[in-house]
């Protein structure tokens, strides 16, 4: 066979594809997990990249570490330690393509065939993608609307030694929008310092919080195994693809530098320098509060309109922040037949099969607001509401 097992394993990002079918100008989607364009920082971003240009010139194009921008990794350890009481150095950080390098890297270095991985259920299906290229075993762990499912956390780690790393995105949720509580995270700790695993904590939604309090890290500052994930891909730009990886064990960022070193060499270093040119000379805060209040209508537009025109029957999260609403239909509804309907109404969303590693035909679907205006968001869920009043349950079964 010309191909590898773990490629032909490892499935086709299945919110890509729907991207392509869902494209057409007169579909509503809320399908993809995009950033509205309006939030982006245009004109600081133009002053940066023309100042970068003067003031680094050649730099900004020839190679670069691999470890990343210096400046940048000091202005992330700074803002770690600011906001979280942390004590990061930029030694303790990689900038990587996007966090979703990092998630691919670290399963690369830590997961032989076979090996365990402990991902949320439902989870974030790029993550799933990414540790696939591994071929590890997938030990899913229920997420409920507190966090991850404890005792099933516990029992799975007693039963299975083999397995290398725990991941997570605690805050504001991929695919279901959901923070884990104080007490979830407190319980989650107690659980895993008992064990030599990795613990992720991928958050890349975080700084998009218009409700409560900001809490702390589940092991950062306390677990030695402890990894965060961030990205700049919410708060200033996608396209950049400037994402990092933090952790204080010294041995496994060592691994992970040198796996990226045999994937690309080093991050794009016009973009770090770009970002860390426009980080330090313009007021991120004010920049974050605007994307915040823009993404907070649209959430309340969103719920406000499932309020009005979905079935009393159907469940929904609400965030406190984030992008997305995850949504449960009754019983035996499967969210995949949904979707065929919904594209013929010219609206689409994600099921929730591509979410899971072991489930298909589920009754969970993911929907996304932030690249879309509140007149749109109704529309388009007043379309949903109709196909679900008038399509029976045994219809979609």
């Amino acid at each position: 066979m010309l191909y590898s097992d773990k490629i032909l394993r490892t499935p086709s990002s299945f919110i890509r594809n729907i991207l392509k079918v869902a494209s057409a100008e007169d579909v509503i989607s809320f399908a993809g997990g995009l950033p509205n364009p309006i939030s982006f920082p245009i004109d600081g971003l133009q002053k940066a990249i023309n100042e970068a240009i003067e003031v680094h010139g050649p730099k900004l194009f020839q190679y670069s570490t691999t470890e990343g921008y210096l400046p940048l990794r000091q202005y992330i350890a700074d803002k770690y330690n600011t906001n979280f009481g942390l004590a990061i150095e930029p030694e303790d950080i990689l900038i990587t393509t996007g966090s979703q390098q990092a998630l691919e890297l670290i399963s690369q270095v830590l997961v032989n065939k076979g090996e365990g991985i402990i991902v949320e259920e439902p989870g974030y299906l790029g993550a799933l993608q990414a540790f696939s290229l591994t071929e590890p075993t997938f030990y899913p762990v229920q997420l409920t609307e507190e966090g991850l499912n404890v005792e099933q956390l516990a029992q799975t780690l007693y039963e299975n030694p083999c397995i290398k790393f725990i991941y997570t995105v605690p805050n504001f949720h991929n695919p279901t929008g959901i923070t884990y509580t104080r007490e979830n995270r407190e319980a989650i700790y107690e659980v895993v310092k008992k064990f030599d695993v990795v613990l992720i904590e991928d958050d890349p939604y975080g700084d998009l919080r218009w409700n409560g309090e900001k809490l702390p890290y589940i092991g950062a500052g306390r677990l030695e195994n402890s990894v965060i994930l961030g990205s700049f891909s919410k708060i200033v730009t996608p396209g950049f693809r400037i994402g990092y990886m933090i952790t204080k064990n010294k041995e496994l960022l060592n691994h992970v530098n040198t796996a990226k070193q045999a994937t690309d060499l080093h991050t794009n270093i016009f973009s770090q320098i770009v970002i860390h040119d426009y980080l330090v000379k313009n007021d991120l805060t004010t920049h974050i509060t605007k994307i915040t209040d823009l993404y907070q209508q649209q959430a309340r537009s969103m719920i406000q309109a499932m309020e009005k025109y979905f079935p009393p029957t159907i469940t929904y999260t609400k965030p406190d922040g984030g992008m997305f609403i995850w949504v449960t239909l009754e019983e035996g509804v499967s969210a995949l037949e949904l979707f065929n309907k919904a594209m013929e109404a010219k609206v689409a969303f994600v099921p929730g099969d591509p979410f899971y590693t072991n489930k298909s035909n589920v009754n969970t679907l993911r929907l996304n607001y932030t690249n879309s205006s509140p007149e749109v968001i109704e529309e388009g869920i007043k379309r949903l509401g109709k196909i679900l009043y008038e399509i029976p349950s045994k219809q979609l079964i």
